[in-house]
Order: structure tokens, then C-alpha cells, then sequence
């Protein structure tokens, strides 16, 4: 059985959440990767940005629906989502648009599982984190370079 150890990348590119979202997508772009993990000082994952992360830059803010009730306007919406919403649009930093506290997956979690995940959150990138480390990421490719005979036949 393969696990996420047989597929992953172990030379993870990452960005703090300092990083200013102009150079993490430059870095997404010209790496062709999906995702990129966000680490702290310590080197401990604190989130993740993705390349959809990036394009919600590209949304129109979504004005919540209001209505009068006894002289008083009630919100149909959220504000806190309204208030990440913002804060994605307007982003200069990582850490205005990541996702933090990302789902994660351990270096002896089987492929059938990742892809489960994958899959059913419509993850593209997850990062490998054993005991509290950041060991490797696996991403959508990774996963479908196992389809293909090792032997070339």
C-alpha cells in the first residue's frame, strides 16, 4: 500500500505569513504548484495559501441583504464572513488571505485516504506534517503520477 511518504515532495517550497501575496504568487506560478504552506518562524505550519486564495482577490464583495424590522435593519448574512471576505479582497500579505490551520495529513497516511480527502473537499495540496513538522507536501499530481507503470509499460 502506498502512503503519502512514497509520493510526497520533500524539498517544500513555503512562505512565512509575512510574505507579500505578489511574491507567494509569483512563487505558485513560476514553481507550477497549487498551494504553498505557510510556516512561522519556528518552521511550524500555520496555514496554507492556494491559488484560489489568491483569486478571491479578484471577487466582488458580497453586500450582505438587509431588512427593516421595528425601525431597525437585521443582516441576513454573516459579519465574520463578510469580514473574511474583506480581508481575502484586500490582502498584501500571506497572512490576510491563507488558510490557516490547514487540513493535514502524517507521512504514513495511505494514498487511498489523501485521495479521499482530496477529492471530497476539493483540496488540491496537502501538506505532511509528523509530529508537529512539516515533512513534505503531496498535491493532485502526485497523486496521479501513481497511475501511471513505473516501468514505463
Amino acid at each position: 500500500m502506498l502512503t503519502a511518504k512514497d509520493i510526497m515532495k520533500t524539498d517544500v517550497i513555503t512562505v512565512s505569513s509575512e510574505t507579500e501575496i505578489i511574491y507567494a504568487a509569483k512563487l505558485l506560478l513560476e514553481n507550477h504548484i497549487n498551494g504553498v504552506p505557510v510556516v512561522d518562524k519556528g518552521g511550524k505550519l500555520a496555514g496554507i495559501l492556494c491559488q484560489s486564495d489568491i483569486i478571491a482577490q479578484q471577487k466582488k464583495l458580497p453586500i450582505p441583504s438587509l431588512f427593516s424590522f421595528l425601525d431597525g435593519f437585521i443582516s441576513l448574512s454573516s459579519m465574520k464572513n463578510l469580514e473574511k471576505e474583506v480581508q481575502k479582497i484586500a490582502a498584501t500579505t500571506v497572512s490576510h488571505a491563507m488558510t490557516p490551520n490547514p487540513v493535514t495529513v502524517r507521512s504514513d497516511t495511505l494514498i487511498e485516504v489523501i485521495a479521499a480527502l482530496m477529492v471530497d473537499n476539493n483540496f488540491h495540496t496537502l501538506p505532511v506534517v509528523d509530529e508537529g513538522k512539516l515533512v513534505g507536501i503531496v498535491g493532485k499530481e502526485d497523486v496521479l503520477r501513481t497511475l501511471i507503470p513505473r516501468n514505463g509499460a
